[in-house]
């Protein structure tokens, strides 16, 4: 690249703004409730000067609640801009179905059955292997989802941006293709990119944060951070929170309803994974 890479222990935030990067939500509306009440108890007792919340996509399919998610971040967004939100796979994914429905698609195969049934629309499980029945049974649950999502939630996801840049850091969802400048990625990479991504050696012109890959537990590289801990099936949801040079990772499981641990702390910088 023709921009000098950056390492994450030399990365600063913005000046005086205090940053949060909460990782893929799925339709666990509990945990990400319980992670903005965290955010919004550290931003009154601490008082930061400013602060920015990132959320890095894929709000909807595979968890219980995809809807009430939706609804959950415009209302937050309406109250405040400083929440902003990234478009996800799973988000473009859900647009793309309500556009044309597609059985054998992103959205029916990897949970956007679960979607559908949080805005009261059933489509039936195993649908490709209804043996030639798959199109019409889609079809129709895909005219009753049509007719079941307001037009508010459409216009959110449409309005998704693909990046965001603050400090030394570039937010995204899924990361960017090595060789190719921050200004020029591909769309279809920040959603979708993995090996390539993850696998390159060097450093980057900012610190890529992003989500996509489920990983145990976040994942603090030379490079990039992933904040994707699977909270639909895990129970825990990860974040960055970026304040200057100081860097931690805050987490909040739910394994049960009502049961809430702390969040943790950031790894120590001998535990950073070089790239």
């Amino acid at each position: 690249m023709a921009e000098p890479g950056i390492h994450f222990l030399d990365a600063h935030g913005p000046e005086g703004v205090r940053l949060y990067a909460i990782g893929d939500v799925h339709g666990r509306l509990d945990l990400l409730v319980a992670m903005h009440q965290r955010i919004k108890a550290e931003i009154e007792q601490e008082a930061p000067a400013d602060w920015r919340v990132i959320h890095l996509g894929d709000y909807v399919d595979r968890g219980p609640d995809s809807k009430s998610v939706i609804d959950f971040l415009i209302e937050a967004r309406e109250r405040d801009p400083r929440h902003l939100m990234l478009a996800g796979n799973h988000d473009i994914g859900f647009l793309d179905f309500l556009k044309t429905p597609d059985p054998d698609g992103l959205f029916i195969r990897f949970g956007g059955i679960q979607t559908a049934q949080s805005y009261g629309v059933a489509i039936s499980e195993g649908t490709s292997a209804w043996f030639g029945k798959a199109e019409s049974a889609v079809r129709k649950g895909h005219q009753a989802l049509v007719e079941a999502v307001p037009q508010s939630h459409i216009d959110f996801l449409r309005s998704l941006p693909f990046s965001e840049t603050l400090g030394d850091f570039f937010f995204c969802h899924a990361g960017i293709r090595p060789g190719i400048a921050l200004e020029r990625q591909n769309p279809q990479d920040l959603i979708w990119i993995r090996d390539v991504f993850h696998n390159h050696p060097g450093l980057y012109p900012k610190i890529v944060v992003h989500g996509h890959t489920p990983v145990p537990e976040a994942e603090v590289m030379a490079n990039r951070v992933n904040v994707d801990t699977l909270a639909w099936q895990s129970g825990m949801l990860s974040a960055l929170v970026v304040d200057g040079p100081d860097k931690r990772i805050l987490t909040l499981t739910i394994k049960e309803p009502g049961t809430i641990k702390e969040p943790g702390t950031i790894k120590e910088p001998g535990t950073i994974k070089e790239a």
